[in-house]
Parts: C-alpha cells; sequence; structure tokens
C-alpha cells in the first residue's frame, strides 16, 4: 500500500527589520520643594461616643379627610392598558355621577363617576364591603384612598 506524502508548507522570504526610532520624551520641570509642615501634637483621647438608640417611629397617620369628603374606599389594583381602578368600599355607597376624589402619594385627582362593574356586570351603585371597577381619568395606585364629594 503506498503513503501519501505530505505537501511542504510554503516558505515566506525573510525580510529585514527597520528598527523605528522613538522620540525622548520632554525633561519634566521638577515642581519646587513643599514647605516642612509642623509635626502634629498628640491627641488627646476622646471619650468614646455611645450610640442613641433610635426612638420608635410612629405609625403613619391616615390620610385626613378635607371637609366634605367622606372616605369610602380604597384602590386595591389599577389596570393601565384598560384606564380602570378596582376599588373596595370600606363603608357608604356611591352612585354614578356622585364626585370622587381619589388621593395617593403620587396621585391626587377629582372626577364624576360614570362606569361601575362588578364582575364585568354594568351596575349604576355600589355599596360598603363590595369590589367593583371605575374607569379612571389618570393613573390611580395601589393603597389610594378614594373619597366621596359630598354635594358635587
Amino acid at each position: 500500500m503506498a503513503t501519501k506524502k505530505r505537501a511542504k508548507p510554503k516558505t515566506k522570504a525573510k525580510t529585514k527589520k527597520k528598527s523605528v526610532k522613538t522620540r525622548a520624551a520632554p525633561a519634566r520641570k521638577k515642581k519646587p520643594a513643599a514647605k516642612a509642615k509642623p509635626k502634629a501634637r498628640a491627641a488627646k483621647p476622646k471619650a468614646a461616643v455611645r450610640a442613641k438608640p433610635a426612638a420608635p417611629k410612629a405609625p403613619a397617620a391616615p390620610p385626613v379627610a378635607i371637609a366634605g369628603e367622606e372616605r369610602v374606599g380604597i384602590v386595591t389594583h389599577y389596570y393601565s392598558h384598560l384606564a380602570v381602578a378596582i376599588i373596595r368600599m370600606e363603608r357608604g355607597n356611591l352612585r354614578e355621577g356622585d364626585t370622587v376624589h381619589i388621593k395617593g402619594h403620587t396621585s391626587d385627582f377629582r372626577q364624576r363617576v360614570e362606569s361601575m362593574e362588578i364582575d364585568h356586570v354594568h351596575v349604576a351603585q355600589v355599596g360598603a364591603k363590595q369590589e367593583f371597577g371605575m374607569r379612571v381619568v389618570e393613573h390611580a395606585r395601589e393603597h389610594d384612598v378614594v373619597y366621596k364629594v359630598a354635594g358635587a
């Protein structure tokens, strides 16, 4: 059996390397000698500083209702793509045509109740301990408080 001969790698012609001259860096100026600083005196030992215990934080005060407004519920969820807030009624009742004030950490707006639904069924009135969806004009956030505006 005949064996194949391997091809020899081609050699490149050797070239002379050119020497590269580098520029000498400009001479740096020396900074004037700094004045000698006086030696520090021996520090007196300081009395040990004890950390004072932090005062317990008071619980956050619930939002105070403005005169002429009655707290009726809180926002439990917000669907941004539908602009619908889910509200849990705590007390009282709410009808279409009433004005509500939704107030939270970053949201604060008033609007007229135009559309309310419970389990995808349109309703005209809701009472205490019911959860319902309401279309809102601005972004409402969870834990925002809902007030019913009296006489509006």
